[in-house]
């Protein structure tokens, strides 16, 4: 199992080595977070590679990656544990069929029955290797949600009323995510590093994609870093992320292009941008004036 970086330099080629580019703002605040035992708190739009941050984090230290995705209505059964009722039903009746009342005596409020979710397998971790603990879109839950996960991380515990009191060995290393569709109270924040993961600039993506998608061609991947950066100046519904960046070149590269023209960029628009009205509003000059732009930076670089 790898140690944990001992510096921010160390900490910028750890995720270097798995393929992650990040800029020294975010080494920082990531190396900071592993040294204080503080969870990192992640804020930014949907696709700038948030999530894949904790990805390449439990494949670069070798340690288990346990992931909540939240969503709407979740609640402890589903993030914390639940008691399997159908195993213990059948324990029930088996030992009422076979009279056998020492093991009804025993209970079926036991470990073996019970339903380890995340946060529960979280802490769980063995000591020496506690695991990374992304909790991904907490935007999505709901303040109650919100509240409770704010006292679980405060003490890295939970209480099990017919089990009791659930402590980590050592606490996971957390990531908490959010696309800011909603405010997170500020009660959580407080407990955390905080960090705002934007889009890359133009030197950095085309690291990403020279990274990610070394299949490209130099002039290749330089077009479309350019075209998705003027794209992000537009005023789209959705922007296209970093995921889709590289979709798209790896894309262009299955259709055998060498550099983007009107039919590449038409043939795999929806590769980019995910909504109709975004479509059409490239479709038109719009669109063309940005392939045409790009092809005058690229003539005079």
């Amino acid at each position: 199992m790898a140690g944990l970086p001992k510096s921010i330099d160390e900490t910028q080629a750890l995720l270097s080595s798995e393929g992650y580019v990040a800029d020294r703002s975010l080494a920082t605040v990531l190396y900071l977070a592993l040294k204080m035992g503080k969870p990192l708190f992640l804020e930014g739009e949907a696709g700038v590679g948030k999530t894949e941050i904790a990805k390449v984090l439990g494949s670069a230290l070798d340690r288990p990656l346990i992931r909540l995705q939240c969503y709407e209505g979740l609640d402890v059964s589903s993030a914390v544990y639940e008691w399997n009722y159908a195993a213990q039903m059948v324990e029930i009746r088996m030992g009422e069929a076979s009279s056998d009342k020492a093991s009804l005596n025993d209970g079926v409020f036991t470990p073996e029955f019970l339903i380890k979710r995340p946060l529960l397998q979280a802490l769980e971790g063995e000591e020496g290797k506690a695991p990374i603990l992304l909790i991904d879109e907490l935007d999505r839950t709901d303040e109650a949600f919100e509240a409770f996960l704010l006292e679980i991380l405060s003490d890295f515990q939970v209480t099990i009323p017919e089990l009791g009191t659930i402590k980590a060995k050592e606490p996971p290393i957390v990531i908490i995510t959010t696309n800011r569709t909603r405010e997170i109270h500020d009660a959580l924040k407080r407990g955390c590093l905080y960090h705002w993961v934007d889009y890359p600039d133009a030197i950095r993506e085309l690291a990403i994609v020279n990274a990610k998608v070394p299949q490209a061609s130099e002039n290749l991947a330089k077009e479309v870093v350019a075209y998705v950066q003027k794209l992000r100046q537009q005023d789209l519904f959705k922007n296209p992320g970093v995921a889709e960046t590289l979709d798209w070149a790896t894309a262009l590269i299955e259709l055998d292009k060498v550099a983007i023209d009107p039919q590449g960029v038409s043939d795999t628009i929806g590769v980019l941008l995910k909504y109709q009205d975004d479509i059409a509003q490239i479709s038109s000059s719009e669109g063309q004036q940005i392939l045409t732009d790009v092809k005058k930076e690229m003539a005079t670089a």
